[in-house]
């Protein structure tokens, strides 16, 4: 992190961190903040988890990454460049489809506000697409994109600590439609970061020769533009792509899948939203210790093992909040499990998206990351619709705090099959080897 903030003055860093912190932004507006929202309104369990599914758009970024690789972003593309004209394009949608949220609310009616709620999913799935092309595409070297990656996740993580801590402080003062207006407009942030960051010149002269030798309306060019990422992914790594794309879809599996259920549990726990957002806030510290650990641990050890050590430490993470739904929740208690949930997340984060960065290639960054991404959102994005009615189900004979005890340790458990798998990518393939 000190590296990070000593970097600041150069303007691709500082650009990373503001973009870092517009990803984060909307991400838990749709996701357990949205769920804190409707609980309060009264909505059930099953349907706050069944909500949860706005989020599947994160795993269906790979069908339209493509487009953000070879064509410019209507109006802003010409103006800004590839790169950050989709950014700004979709930061100023995100924004929208917070404010909709905002002035329409549960009141209108779920499917209303879970009209807007798709809106901002699918937009910042195209922030997210474009963000983390950029990230991988500006950097000189290893070890800048070492230190891109720990600012966009210092920048993601006060996002998340912002949307998903001081949003309830700020909700108890202002109410839930005040404070998703003030998230909309917080969304200059962003805007802001892309007008800082260059284009990256190298990955436009490699986009601008496929765009001559192959363009995209061509048979050639469309059968390049979206079969070629995936050839090339396949080739470069053999038999081993398929065990990375499987081991990336199970790695945050146990994480997605208590997501949903978080807030109504501490809802249901008695603790207020202003109690709630300030053990969040000094959890933050966890946050950022994991973040730094994590990033020393990948440069120091290699991607491998920290990958492991991020596999195994999650489940630990998420299976503390069962004691706190067995044995009842103290203050220290809920700031000790935060903490150690939010540094296990935070380590296991620089853990795989670095290791997730080293596997791209040039000109076809952009789908090859969302590939990646997709699959690791869209199978824990589908079952965490689930989770709301297996605590339901887990009621049945017991009373609730039984039934949110026996969910976490169930959903740590689902954790393990990663573990496993990290070990069968110690042997890498030799694209692998070269970025350890």
């Amino acid at each position: 992190m000190m590296d990070v903030l000593r970097a600041l003055k150069q303007p691709k860093v500082a650009a990373m961190l503001a973009l870092g912190f517009a990803s984060g932004l909307p991400f838990l507006l749709t996701a357990n903040t949205f769920g804190y929202w409707l609980r309060e309104e009264g909505t059930s369990l099953k349907a706050i988890g069944f909500l949860s599914w706005v989020s599947l758009a994160y795993g269906m970024k790979f069908l339209w990454a493509p487009l953000i690789d070879r064509l410019d972003a209507p109006l802003l593309g010409k103006w800004l460049g590839r790169r950050r004209g989709w950014m700004v394009l979709s930061q100023i949608v995100v924004a929208a489809g917070l404010i909709g949220m905002a002035l329409t609310g549960p009141h209108a009616g779920l499917s209303t506000v879970a009209g807007f709620a798709v809106l901002v999913a699918f937009a910042s799935a195209t922030q997210d697409i474009v963000v983390d092309a950029w990230r991988i595409e500006i950097a000189d070297d290893g070890d800048e994109l070492g230190l891109l990656t720990s600012a966009v996740q210092i920048g993601y993580r006060i996002a998340l600590l912002a949307a998903d801590a001081l949003i309830l402080v700020l909700a108890d003062k202002i109410g839930w439609p005040g404070a998703y207006l003030s998230y909309g407009v917080l969304m200059a942030v962003g805007v802001a970061g892309a007008m800082m960051a260059g284009e990256p010149s190298r990955a436009d002269a490699v986009m601008a020769a496929n765009a001559a030798q192959k363009p995209l309306w061509s048979p050639r060019g469309l059968w390049d533009a979206i079969a070629g990422p995936f050839i090339e992914f396949f080739t470069a790594h053999g038999v081993f792509a398929l065990l990375i794309l499987v081991t990336i879809t199970l790695y945050h599996l146990s994480d997605y899948v208590r997501g949903p259920i978080s807030n109504p549990f501490y809802h249901d726990l008695g603790l207020t939203k202003s109690t709630v957002g300030w053990v969040r806030t000094i959890a933050l510290t966890g946050t950022f210790s994991g973040i730094a650990v994590g990033g020393f641990c990948a440069l120091r050890f290699g991607y491998f093992k920290t990958l492991i050590a991020g596999a195994v430490l999650q489940p630990i993470g998420i299976a503390l909040f069962a004691g706190l739904a067995l044995w009842g929740v103290t203050i220290p208690g809920f700031i000790t499990v935060m903490i150690l949930d939010n540094f296990a997340i935070g380590f296991s984060g620089v853990a795989l998206v670095t290791y997730m960065s080293s596997l791209t290639s040039l000109g076809y960054t952009a789908t090859q990351y969302a590939v990646m991404t997709s699959a690791l959102a869209w199978t824990g994005k589908f079952l965490k619709g689930f989770s709301g009615a297996a605590v339901e189900a887990l009621q049945s004979g017991r009373d609730l705090m039984h039934a949110y005890a026996l969910f976490y340790l169930g959903a740590a458990a689902i954790g393990v099959p990663a573990v496993i798998l990290c070990f069968f990518l110690v042997k890498p393939a030799p694209k692998q080897a070269e970025a350890v």
